[in-house]
């Protein structure tokens, strides 16, 4: 799937949502949700550590569309995220009927950081691809470049420890 400068202004924005999340005291992740037609409807960033564990801001935006948009609007929205889905994300974006995800950096990504930096997970599930969840969800990603901004404020998280 081909990213456009639309896509690209999204995703940075991921990324400046990723680093007020770490700054704040939680993991480094931020979701924007866009309409079919191009324009931001809701944004979010991690609070799994500030409001509860399962505070990602993919379920965060999911919960909003399936509130706030017909079923219709779902389908043709976007959803870009600084980090794919995890297993519990895939799961709820697709209950929510979301179309396509955009992510700057993969599951695989994140687990070689943390390898590199010697920290193993302490995650309760397995990590998935989102295909591996939800397989008719369009995706995209990960995204050269950006991805290394993402490497950094994780790099930045695992040494807080």
């Amino acid at each position: 799937m081909m990213i456009t400068d639309k896509d690209m202004t999204h995703l940075r924005r991921c990324v400046e949502l990723a680093a007020e999340a770490l700054d704040a005291g939680d993991k480094p992740f931020g979701s924007v949700l866009v309409d079919g037609d191009g324009n931001v409807l809701q944004e979010d960033r991690n609070r799994a550590n500030t409001v509860d564990a399962t505070y990602h801001p993919e379920i965060a935006v999911a919960k909003w569309a399936a509130q706030n948009m017909t079923a219709e609007a779902r389908a043709k929205a976007v959803v870009y995220t600084s980090g794919e889905h995890c297993a519990m994300c895939s799961a709820a974006h697709a209950w929510a009927g979301l179309g396509r995800i955009v992510y700057v950096s993969s599951s695989k990504q994140l687990g070689e950081w943390m390898a590199e930096a010697g920290v193993t997970s302490d995650s309760p599930i397995n990590t998935l691809s989102i295909q591996e969840v939800a397989p008719n969800i369009p995706v995209a990603g990960p995204i050269a470049g950006l991805d290394e901004e993402i490497k950094a404020l994780q790099q930045r998280s695992l040494q807080k420890g």
